[in-house]
Order: structure tokens, then sequence, then C-alpha cells
């Protein structure tokens, strides 16, 4: 299927600022997308809040507007710009929120522009808790028994009906923001409040808590003609109850034998499917540790985190191929930019291991809870290669420059876990201490 003959100008939509819970893989996926629909010809307009990214210079798209992610000044922008189409995907979940904003104030009915790469209703079902939890029933995909709440009381209603401990998900964030697992009424009502308030339309998803199975990532390509492929699969260290951009994670999985990768596999494929996202697209699995019993977590209508990390460890350009297929093109016509040989519609294969490794701030942030929930606490990431997982950790562990040079550099085999947790204790005081005196961290 050829490019699409009536796009011939888009607006891109950024991340915004960089915040915790955020990297910076969205500037590198948007920097991606303006410079491979500029190959094509087509004339892009930036919109992004924050100026200290690559994607703003001047070089990357056509003009760059450095204004507030807003529909006001979308809606100015667009009246001003004339483009025929709006890319939401590559903003992160910014500008995912930014595009159903506008679909719903009608702007871009009004203005006769078109979504690209993904439609509303598409955002809609993976992003609306009562959607998604709908379509997954309607296809045969497990999910954890869960209901929408949009007051504190029914919250806590339902929490105590499905029964503690609960996971709290608000509908529209980032990042775990707002989220988190509850073990009684009272952290219930507190996790309930804030999430109602961070939620785009004050919602959050009550559902049980599946705490303590592993966490299973895939990342998925799909097309317009419906042509699909895994990109990679990822496994998390830490199992589910921790956000993955607090877990180590490694592609590919280390712990999953033939059956449950094709049966994790196949789910994935069948559920981009059935949502009919037409790009880049990440699904979360919470795997049994001993049965094959699972249940899907959460889609990503859009360029994630995992998606940096996919790109990087498989050299497989997600961005770049998701913003030509967004202009029409299917994936048997895109070449791979990194191999220059292949198309994108070849499955990569590693014979290699990636580990990737959270950078914890708590060196900064003394008083913070290091407690590791839902809610992302990282500030960025390492990854590292190697032909097997223990150089690839240790190299990890290196390259997070905290002055630990492996996992033997300090041995605390001997103590036990009260001990571990004074000693713990005694270095948060010893930091207070020094934070006191003026020492910066």
């Amino acid at each position: 299927m050829p490019k699409n003959p009536e796009i011939k100008k888009v607006l891109v939509i950024g991340s915004g600022p960089i915040v915790i819970g955020q990297a910076a893989e969205f500037d590198s996926a948007g920097t991606q997308a303006c410079r491979s629909l500029k190959e094509e010809g087509i004339e892009v307009v930036l919109l992004n809040s924050n100026p200290a990214t690559i994607m703003t210079d001047k070089d990357i798209a056509d003009r760059v507007y450095i204004e507030p992610l807003t529909t006001e000044v979308v809606e100015q922008l667009i009246k001003k710009e004339k483009p025929d189409s709006v890319l939401p995907t590559l903003g992160g979940q910014a500008g995912l929120n930014l595009a159903m904003e506008l679909e719903e104030a009608g702007i871009l009915k009004a203005n006769n522009v078109r979504l690209i790469g993904t439609t509303a209703l598409t955002i809609k079902k993976a992003e609306d808790r009562e959607m998604f939890k709908e379509t997954m029933e309607k296809i045969g995909e497990p999910v954890a028994p869960s209901e929408i709440v949009e007051d504190v009381n029914t919250g806590l209603a339902v929490a105590k009906e499905i029964g503690y401990p609960v996971v709290l998900r608000p509908a529209y964030t980032l990042g775990g923001s707002g989220g988190g697992i509850a073990c009684n009424e009272e952290q219930c009502a507190e996790i309930l409040e804030n999430g109602l308030r961070l939620s785009r339309v004050g919602q959050v998803l009550v559902e049980r808590c599946i705490a303590g199975w592993k966490e299973i990532e895939y990342e998925v390509m799909r097309d317009g003609a419906g042509n699909v492929i895994t990109v990679c699969n990822m496994e998390n260290i830490d199992p589910v109850g921790v956000h993955t951009g607090d877990s180590i994670v490694v592609a590919p999985s280390q712990t999953l034998g033939d059956k449950e990768y094709q049966m994790l596999r196949t789910s994935a494929l069948k559920i981009i499917t059935e949502l009919g996202i037409t790009g880049g697209c990440n699904v979360q699995y919470a795997l049994h540790p001993e049965s094959f019993e699972y249940c899907v977590i959460e889609v990503n209508p859009r360029v994630s985190r995992s998606s940096a990390l996919a790109s990087k460890a498989t050299g497989y350009p997600i961005a770049k191929v998701a913003a030509k297929i967004a202009l029409g093109y299917t994936l048997d016509e895109i070449k791979n930019a990194v191999t220059k040989k292949t198309y994108a519609s070849f499955e990569p294969m590693l014979d290699y291991c990636v580990v990737k490794m959270p950078r914890l701030p708590f060196d900064k942030f003394i008083s913070a809870k290091r407690t590791l929930t839902t809610q992302m606490k990282a500030t960025g990431e390492v990854m590292r290669i190697c032909d097997n997982f223990e150089g690839a950790l240790m190299k990890a562990i290196r390259s997070l420059e905290q002055h630990v040079d492996c996992l033997l550099s300090y041995d605390f085999s001997a103590l036990s876990k009260e001990e571990i947790l004074e000693k713990l204790e005694d270095v948060t005081t010893y930091l207070k201490d020094d934070l006191g005196k003026g020492i910066e961290f």
C-alpha cells in the first residue's frame, strides 16, 4: 500500500517537560518520527513546550512552536498552519491525552484535520479502563477482576468487595501517576483521592492485586493492512507490583519456556489486531510463576518507555517505522534503516542479552519513600548488552555511577533482615544530617 497522497502537512505533538516517571524516550521517538516524515517530503510542524530537547532543534522539523500543550494553543496552531493531519502517538501520554481532548471538543472535525498513527476510538479502547476490560473479555483475554469508580466512597465499597490488597490505576496517566497498591481502607481512600484528581476523565480502576506474578512485556507492530510482528519480548526481574520503569528489565525473557512465550506472543498479536492499532504498541502481562495462568495488565497504544528499550536492544527503529505506517505504508514496504537490507516485516532475533537498570534518585531525594510500588520513582535508566545475562547485569551496575562495581562489592549475606534495615536507617540519618550542614548531593 503506497503512501497516502492526502497527507501533505503533519502536526507532531511532543511530550512536554521531562518529569519524574518520564525519561527522554519520547524526545528520541519524536526526533526519529520528524526525520522519517521529512524523508517522505511531508511538511512537519512540531509543537512541544520543552525547549531543552533534541526534537525542538530547528533542523528536525520545518516549523517549531514552543508553546503550552493545551487545546486552545493547538486550535490556534491548526488555524494558522492548516495541517491536514495530527500525529499524537509519539508524545507519550501527554500527546494522547491532548489528542483525545481535541477530538472530544470537536476541534479536529471543525478544521477538517485527521488523527494519523491511531484513531480516537483505538486510544479510548486502550486507555478507558471500562472499554479496555470489555474489549479483552470480547476476545477471550483474561484480565484481573476489577471495576471502574468515579468517587472515593464507591471505590472503597468495590475494594471491600474484591478484597484487600487491591491495585488502583487511574485512567489516562503516565508512569502510574496517582496509582498504587492499597492494603487497607485508609490507604485506599488516600490513593483514590489522589488518583481521581490526576485522571483526565476522573476514573480509577480498582482491581484484584496480582502482585508477585511475573511481569512480561511484548513490543508489537501493526500496519494498516493488518500485518503484525513482535519486535521483542522483555521480562521484568521485579514481580508485578513494581512499576516496569523501576524494575530491572531483561530482553529476551530468561525464564519463559517456548509454550509460555508462544502463548503470550499469540495473545499480544490478537490484542493489537482487535484494537486496530497502527504503529507500535506495548502489551504488559502478569504470568503466574507456577502455572500457565496469565492476565493482561494494560496496553499502551503509543510509543512508550519499553519501545525505546526494545528499539535500542534489537536495532529495530520502532518510532521511525511507526511514522511510516502512519503515512499509509505497510511493513513489507518499509526498509529497516539500521540494517538497510531487511524490511520492517522481519522479526528481529536476539542472540545476546540486554539488561535495563533504573537510576533511582534516592541520593538526591533524601526524604522520599523508598518503597517501590506501581507509581514510578526512577529518573532515568541505563542499558547494557553482553552475550550473557550476568555480564550485562554487571555492566549495568557499573554504568549507574553509584560507586558500586558489582553485586559482590559489599557482602551483606551474613546479616539478618533487621540488621540490613538498621544499616539503611543509619545511612538515611547520616545523609539527612549532612544535608543539614549544607552538603549538596
